[in-house]
């Protein structure tokens, strides 16, 4: 939660970043600090040294890409590419990646937020101790209208791996033998304070391909704020006098595919259906059906229904097209605005097209605000995805002092970018497609 008055939260979050920011500026320089690059490999990112990430995981994959700091949305991903082991150079995946709206509207109808383009998301962004990037590198960030115009420096972008458990596990031919491995992961993240939340906005990159958004929220619920004595709210300490006014926080991503290095990508939509079992079956039967999305869509998940990003140009070895699959996350979808009533948006690309809600992207008059209105069917030959991902929070006694963090978010996972698990055993190399057992 956060004050109720504007004025407030912003005075808070100043405050905070300001002495935050003199902090950083008594102990870094004017600039970014230096990432630390693998000059031998090849780069898919096009961008100086200190704007460049680039990881090699224990499984032998690679990520690449370029970051830069946006004055509404934050940290921005550009330029992201991905090199499992056996490929020769990085395969392009996304264009550019970042947050597209937090929109905080409350139950009690009283006030609602959008938090990157009416709040000062992106200047409040939080120093970083060393504890809070553990076995990782802090970067310095340049905030753009920084609140304190004199320390715009921030140490506020970590890059670190972490291990994420099973990649995979497998019984071999013999009960001696297990094929087994733990996964890692490249972790990019900032955390950025509005009013009495703080967002950690984190981005994770698995060696197997995936790539993981999230958002989490923490920070703290604003006392003065224990006022939904309406039944809306949820009462907070002793007894049954304060009372927290519940909210929702609808978060959205934007992601510009680039796959293969073309932009020209195009949208399917997946649908099963399941039947009752025919005479003479065992068991009820399932039949899926491929649609292809070629103009503007407001998606909707349902039961056995998903999309995907298909390459217009790439193939992986065995002759199939790259495409990533797009995995929801848990979400409770919002009615109360149109632009939140979708899950999903796949909008022709227009630059002046940045944020869901309250757009200040500049675009003509009459083109409307938000994500719902850019969806007047064009035909997509540059689509943008906008994945829309809810949470109504309804505060607990658990949630003080501070309050945990809770996690939005989904993911997109390779499908047919190479021909076999990118971290396959070399002993099992030879099993792809139809095969025997060797004797």
């Amino acid at each position: 939660m956060r004050v109720t008055r504007i004025s407030r939260a912003r005075t808070r979050a100043a405050v905070a970043l300001s002495v935050a920011a003199l902090a950083a500026g008594a102990t870094t320089g004017t600039g970014p600090a230096v990432a630390q690059p693998r000059a031998a490999a090849p780069a898919a990112a096009d961008c100086s040294a200190a704007y460049r990430i680039e990881q090699k995981l224990a499984g032998g994959t690679t990520w690449r890409m370029c970051w830069r700091y946006d004055s509404k949305a934050g940290l921005v991903l550009d330029d992201v590419s991905y090199q499992p082991k056996g490929e020769a150079k990085p395969i392009k995946v996304l264009n550019s990646a970042r947050l597209g709206q937090i929109h905080v509207p409350y139950d009690d109808g009283s006030v609602e937020y959008d938090d990157l383009t009416g709040f000062g998301f992106a200047q409040g962004l939080m120093n970083l101790a060393p504890g809070e990037c553990p076995g990782g590198t802090i970067k310095t960030v340049k905030v753009p209208d920084a609140w304190d115009p004199r320390h715009p420096n921030v140490k506020g972008l970590c890059t670190t791996t972490r291990t994420r458990g099973h990649a995979y596990r497998m019984q071999g031919d013999s009960a001696t033998k297990v094929y087994q491995t733990q996964g890692k992961d490249l972790l990019v993240y900032t955390v950025n304070q509005v009013g009495w939340y703080e967002y950690i906005s984190e981005w994770r990159f698995q060696d197997d391909g995936t790539i993981t958004m999230n958002v989490g929220a923490t920070g703290s619920l604003s006392y003065e704020d224990y006022d939904a004595g309406d039944g809306r709210g949820w009462p907070i300490g002793k007894g049954a006098k304060a009372y927290a006014t519940s909210h929702s926080h609808n978060v959205f991503w934007r992601l510009d595919f680039g796959l293969d290095g073309s932009s020209r990508t195009k949208i399917e939509q997946y649908d099963s259906t399941v039947t009752a079992p025919a005479r003479g079956q065992e068991a009820p039967t399932a039949r899926t059906t491929r649609t292809k999305v070629t103009k503007e869509l407001a998606g909707d998940y349902k039961t056995y229904r998903w999309w995907r990003v298909v390459s217009a140009t790439g193939k992986n070895k065995d002759g199939h097209a790259r495409s990533y699959e797009i995995v929801p996350g848990t979400t409770t979808r919002y009615p109360g605005r149109s632009y939140t009533r979708h899950d999903v948006y796949f909008t022709q690309y227009n630059k002046c097209e940045q944020f869901a809600s309250n757009n200040t992207g500049n675009c003509p008059a009459g083109a409307g605000k938000s994500v719902d209105k850019w969806v007047n069917g064009q035909t997509l030959t540059h689509p943008v995805v906008w994945m829309n991902v809810g949470f109504h929070h309804i505060a607990r006694d658990e949630d003080q002092q501070p309050m945990p963090v809770h996690w939005q978010g989904f993911s997109i996972a390779p499908r047919d970018v190479t021909a076999m698990n990118p971290l396959t055993p070399d002993q099992l190399s030879w099993q792809n497609g139809h095969w025997q057992p060797r004797s």
